[in-house]
């Protein structure tokens, strides 16, 4: 089936090269962006098109030589048809992939937003740890970030943390991270050892453009209030906190842990954009398929995702039902294992949802 695809798109491929060398639509903005999205995303499907089928006419001639009376030709065929065999199926593979429409937000920065759900004190202590754990991982991929708004705990945990990730592919990496993450483990406070459980709260967002969601200044509230947080004397004897309220939607952002007022108003800018944009991309979705429910990433922040049991040394997803026990490298950022297991299944799901 994928292949009468393959067909289609070639086509459109060379109705696609065509547009870009009318005059026309170098012309036009707005058309030239839209035909060159198109001739990115069909480019390296074509090229390996290209490749496969003259794979394809490889195959057919070994196949007429397996047959020959020469013995040192037909052995020779023989070989050589496994290899061409496996290298079909590699291109096949990587076909299918190609396939995958591309997710739009894959390469924009994100903002994290964490908050401590049931458990208390060790909930905010959760939230700190999670905190570390996804900071960790920025560094080993040489990413850059800093919190946004912060409302710490006096035991050193943070009933909320709002922070930006910056770098390549941050979306790709992180995007499956959105849910319910929650934790087995004895509190330091614990005098028994009894093991408790506590639940956070992950929402992810892609970093959103004035392009991508268009925020009108006559529906928005916005206050000034004196910092609760950490900053000295200076934080807490101006009004440098800010707080924006969406009036249509109804959503509050707040920033405080800066300063300067100016910088405040700029961070919760940032994240009132994200969210609006993040509900455009699900309303979206809503809108392509009301039946349809994703078993990776639904973007429901109470979905429970993932259970870090500590007694066990054991993490599970649950949405995969994978887990693995090296639960202390992984609050140190080690993530990626389980983070390509849930991008594989999430191919998957995607390969299915497309008929590839």
């Amino acid at each position: 089936m994928y292949l009468e695809k393959l067909k289609l798109l070639s086509s459109k491929f060379q109705e696609v090269e065509i547009k870009l060398s009318d005059s026309s639509v170098v012309l036009s903005q707005e058309e030239y962006k839209k035909f060159s999205k198109q001739y990115s995303y069909l480019r390296p499907i074509i090229e390996k098109y290209t490749q496969y089928l003259k794979l394809l006419n490889s195959i057919k001639d070994i196949e007429e030589l397996k047959s020959s009376e020469d013995s040192q030709i037909k052995e020779l065929a023989f070989g050589e048809y496994n290899d061409f065999i496996e290298m079909k199926n590699k291109i096949e593979t990587e076909i299918k992939m190609l396939l995958i429409p591309p997710d739009p937000n894959d390469n924009k920065n994100i903002i994290v937003e964490v908050r401590a759900g049931t458990g208390g004190d060790e909930a905010a202590l959760f939230v700190g740890d999670l905190y570390r754990m996804y900071t960790r991982f920025a560094e080993k991929n040489g990413w850059k970030y800093e919190i946004l708004d912060s409302s710490p705990t006096g035991l050193g945990g943070y009933k909320e943390i709002t922070f930006e990730i910056n770098g390549k592919k941050v979306w790709h990496y992180l995007k499956f991270e959105k849910g319910t993450h929650r934790v087995q483990r004895v509190p330091e406070t614990e005098i028994s050892g009894r093991v408790h459980t506590s639940a956070v709260t992950v929402a992810i967002f892609p970093e959103a453009e004035e392009v991508d969601v268009e925020v009108k200044m006559e529906e928005l509230r916005i206050d000034t209030y004196r910092s609760s947080g950490a900053g000295g004397q200076h934080v807490n004897k101006t009004d440098s906190a800010i707080r924006i309220t969406h009036l249509p939607t109804g959503l509050v952002v707040a920033c405080q842990d800066e300063r300067s007022q100016m910088k405040n108003r700029a961070k919760a800018f940032k994240v009132l954009r994200a969210k609006l944009y993040d509900r455009k991309i699900l309303e979206n979705a809503k809108q392509i398929s009301n039946e349809r429910k994703l078993q990776i990433g639904s973007g429901d922040r109470s979905e429970k995702i993932r259970t870090y049991n500590y007694p066990q040394n054991r993490i599970t997803d649950h949405r995969i039902g994978y887990s693995i026990y090296n639960i202390t490298e992984f609050m140190d950022g080690d993530l990626l294992g389980l983070i390509n297991k849930l991008i594989e299944a999430d191919m998957g799901f995607k390969l299915k949802e497309n008929n590839i």
